[in-house]
C-alpha cells in the first residue's frame, strides 16, 4: 500500500485535488480501481495535511445476476473503513441494452452514470467526485483520442463540471494497473465482477490490447505515451495553418 498511497499523493499534491474542508466522494463500482481508491483515500486521510470528509456512492445499475453477496463484501468494507456508503438505484443497464439496444453502449453508459452520481452528490449537499481512472486508463484514452478522433487529447487529473457544480478529481492518473491489481491482491479487497454484457468487448479494451501488443518491439511504449500527456511542454506540433487568401473581390 506504501507505493500506492506515495503515487496518490504525489498525484493530489502535482495537481491540488484536495483541499481543506473538502468532501470526497469515491464513485464505487466494486471493481478493483474503485475499490482501492477507498482503501487509499481513507488510509491517506490519517496523515493528509488537508482535513476532508470520504463518502462513497454506487450507482446499482439495474443488472439482474450481480450476486448480492458480492455487494454485501463491498458494504462490508466501507464499514470496516468507516466511510459511509449511498447505493443510487437506476434502470440505466435497461435503457441501455434493452430499450435503445446500443451497439457501443460505453459513452452513453458513463454519461448516466456520471449523471447519477453527480445528481446524489448535490443531493447530499455537494462535494468532489473521486474516479479510479488510473495510469493505463490515461494511455488507453490518449490513443483512443488519436484513432478515433484524431486529435491527441485525455481527460485531465482535475476538472470542473459547470452544469453540475461538482469537481472531478482523479488521483490514480500515476498508478498502472498491474499495481493496482498486486495491491488488491496482497491486501485481499473484496472485488465484485463486472456484470456488463459489453465487458472486455470495448474500444478501450482494443487499445490495452493494442499497446501490449506493441510493448513487445517496444518495451517501454506505454511510458513514452504517459510522458507526453504528462509533460504537454515537450509538444511540438504544427500551428494552425494560415488561412487561404481572399480572392479580389473587385476583380
Amino acid at each position: 500500500m506504501q507505493q500506492i498511497l506515495s503515487a496518490m499523493r504525489r498525484a493530489i499534491q502535482d495537481y491540488k485535488m484536495i483541499e481543506d474542508g473538502d468532501r470526497i466522494f469515491v464513485g464505487l463500482s466494486g471493481g478493483k480501481d474503485s475499490v482501492l481508491l477507498l482503501a487509499a483515500l481513507a488510509a491517506y486521510k490519517r496523515f493528509s495535511p488537508e482535513r476532508f470528509d470520504l463518502q462513497a456512492i454506487t450507482v446499482d445499475m439495474g443488472f439482474k445476476d450481480t450476486p448480492v453477496s458480492e455487494t454485501d463484501t463491498v458494504s462490508r468494507l466501507c464499514e470496516g473503513l468507516g466511510v459511509p456508503r449511498h447505493i443510487v438505484k437506476t434502470d440505466i443497464a435497461e435503457i441501455v441494452f434493452d430499450a435503445r439496444k446500443e451497439s457501443n453502449p460505453c459513452s452513453l453508459c458513463a454519461k448516466f452514470r456520471r449523471g447519477a452520481l453527480n445528481s446524489e452528490i448535490n443531493r447530499l449537499g455537494g462535494g468532489k467526485l473521486a474516479l479510479g481512472h488510473n495510469a493505463d486508463d490515461v494511455a488507453e484514452t490518449a490513443l483512443m483520442s488519436l484513432f478515433y478522433e484524431g486529435r491527441f487529447s485525455c481527460f485531465t487529473p482535475t476538472a470542473y463540471m459547470d452544469k453540475s457544480g461538482v469537481t472531478l478529481i482523479r488521483p490514480f492518473v500515476y498508478i498502472e494497473e498491474c499495481d493496482i491489481t498486486g495491491a488488491v491482491n496482497r491486501l485481499g479487497l473484496p472485488v465484485v465482477k463486472n456484470p456488463c454484457p459489453a465487458d472486455h468487448f470495448t474500444k478501450r479494451e482494443y487499445m490495452k490490447e493494442l499497446i501490449k501488443t506493441i510493448r513487445r518491439d517496444i518495451p517501454f511504449v506505454k511510458e513514452r505515451i504517459l510522458g507526453a500527456v504528462y509533460h504537454p511542454e515537450r509538444a511540438n506540433l504544427w500551428p494552425a495553418a494560415a488561412p487561404p487568401p481572399r480572392g479580389d473581390e473587385n476583380a
